[in-house]
């Protein structure tokens, strides 16, 4: 019975020898010495049993039983091909797949930028993007339906883990030439009696802007309602009233005209934030994404507000506007 088991290095060995045809370029090809490489054939041939050469000088010839040894020892090989290319498309995603909720501004715009970037580098994952409104968008993260979600926050709530990026603060949006427009900033008294175009009832947003008019006894003159920023900024482009929105929808409608915006002088913070399953664990591909995502956020709307220092994973809870 043999004493010593075949190792990956007595089969590395016998390959080199059946590749080269000879011991010495084995050794040369395995950066070791011929003896060493002797030593292994004779090792494995103990093992095996059975004589894998036949010498004649310094000539090797593979015997019956050698090359029928060798055909088995390359499908080996062709399995560790196989797995080394297994491992290769793991390190780099391959078939992976990635799905991100965004509200309709996001994902149209900035998340699609970042799919854009993200894909340069990783061609073959496959992006899904999912795109609804601040309920759905938590629900689908909440539940794991979606990998990440791309929102912006205005209050607190369970379900999701939060990792701001931006702070930024809610603006005053008016019709161009509007009388008010020559103040540099507006507060709560100078919408008293103006008519205010608001975000539609039972939102986050809408009842902290409820609640800041009331605190201040201020009472404005409700004439629309709109679930989306950019609804509420065309509605004021047009000359229907005044209103308050997230900067970010203030700052892409200034550009087709029609509005002026103003900082607002009370506080009313919005987050731009990642938003993870609460229970689920983040794979790397998700932690890639995720800081694509945060690089352009910072970049793209880094005029609006501030960056919030934040570790990876940094947790919280949030629900979007």
């Amino acid at each position: 019975m043999a004493t010593t088991r075949m190792s990956l290095r007595h089969i590395e060995a016998f390959r080199a020898v059946m590749v080269s045809g000879s011991m010495t370029e084995a050794a040369r090809r395995m950066h070791t010495s011929q003896p060493q490489v002797s030593r292994l054939i004779g090792q494995l041939e103990k093992i095996a049993q059975f004589a894998l050469f036949s010498r004649k000088g310094s000539r090797l010839t593979a015997t019956l039983d050698g090359t029928r040894f060798y055909k088995e020892v390359e499908k080996t090989f062709v399995g560790l091909a196989g797995l080394e290319s297994a491992a290769a498309g793991i390190r780099a995603f391959s078939a992976g797949r990635l799905t991100v909720a965004a509200m309709p501004r996001l994902a149209g715009g900035l998340l699609a930028r970042v799919v854009a970037q993200f894909k340069t580098r990783h061609p073959d994952v496959m992006v899904s993007i999912q795109s609804g409104n601040a309920g759905a968008i938590h629900d689908w993260v909440s539940s794991g339906l979606c990998d990440l979600g791309l929102a912006l926050l205005s209050e607190d709530s369970p379900g999701v883990q939060v990792e701001p990026v931006l702070a930024m603060n809610c603006v005053a949006v008016l019709p161009r030439g509007h009388r008010l427009a020559r103040l540099k900033a507006l507060g709560a008294a100078h919408f008293g009696g103006e008519p205010f175009i608001s975000f539609s009832g039972g939102t986050a947003l809408r009842n902290r802007i409820d609640l800041l008019f009331a605190d201040a006894e201020v009472q404005r003159a409700l004439v629309a309602e709109a679930s989306l920023g950019a609804s509420i900024c065309a509605m004021v482009g047009a000359g229907l009233g005044l209103s308050i929105v997230n900067p970010l929808a203030a700052s892409e409608e200034t550009g087709l005209g029609g509005i002026e915006v103003r900082p607002f002088l009370h506080p009313l913070p919005v987050t731009a934030a990642l938003l993870y399953p609460q229970y689920h664990s983040r794979t790397r591909l998700v932690e890639l994404f995720a800081r694509y995502a945060r690089q352009l956020i910072l970049k793209e709307m880094g005029h609006l507000g501030t960056p919030v220092s934040a570790m990876p994973g940094a947790v919280g809870a949030g629900r979007a506007v």
